[in-house]
């Protein structure tokens, strides 16, 4: 189960006052798959309302509905295998989004088996956030307890020239428990629970 502690700890951040987003890269897709463009940039920097308009994007997925939208996943015991995609996953979190390779990988895999009726985009968020040390009466302190480095994946449909709608599904990697990683388990987002992605889980290898 996922704690909305966690979540909200997590989105606070999303602001641009606030937001230690590293990297946003993404691919613009056409409804059968066919990769229309990419782009990786540094997060930072984005216009003011570029910021704002990508980190409502990401913060949409840790802020749904937990354990109804956002719900907590176990991989497989040979998920680590070669060409998994838990392996690719941590390869993509741990260059912080800046290997071509990997990125044009992942997005391939999403072409293959992603449905959508219309023109979408995949769009990938890495953040490192400095988890602050609390104290006994539960006040903030300025040590950092560790640096959770994670990923979040929205895909939205497109609204007119290339522009991301809210996302339709996603996930957040690795899972955020107790204020720690857990790369055990990932957070996958579905919008529409009565219709949900279930491709997505596929493609995850869940």
């Amino acid at each position: 189960m996922i704690n909305r502690k966690d979540m909200l700890e997590l989105t606070r951040r999303m602001t641009p006052a606030r937001t230690s987003m590293t990297r946003l890269a993404g691919s613009y897709m056409d409804a059968d798959g066919e990769i229309d463009g990419t782009f990786n940039t540094n997060f930072l920097k984005l216009s003011s309302r570029d910021k704002s308009k990508n980190l409502a994007i990401a913060k949409a997925i840790p802020f749904s509905g937990t354990n109804e939208n956002l719900k907590r996943f176990k991989f497989p015991k040979d998920s680590m295998k070669a060409g998994s995609m838990r392996q690719l996953l941590m390869g993509m979190k741990s260059c912080g989004l800046k290997n071509d390779v990997l990125m044009e990988t992942f997005y391939d895999l999403i072409a293959e088996s992603y449905r959508s009726k219309g023109d979408y985009a995949v769009l990938i968020f890495h953040d490192r956030y400095d988890v602050p040390v609390k104290a006994a009466d539960h006040e903030r302190l300025w040590e950092s307890e560790e640096v959770f480095e994670y990923i979040i994946c929205a895909i939205c449909p497109l609204e007119g020239d290339y522009e991301p709608g809210r996302p339709e599904c996603g996930f957040l990697f690795p899972a955020f428990s107790d204020r720690s990683a857990d790369l055990d388990h990932v957070d996958v987002f579905q919008s529409d629970t009565g219709h949900p992605h279930l491709e997505l889980l596929k493609i995850l290898g869940l």
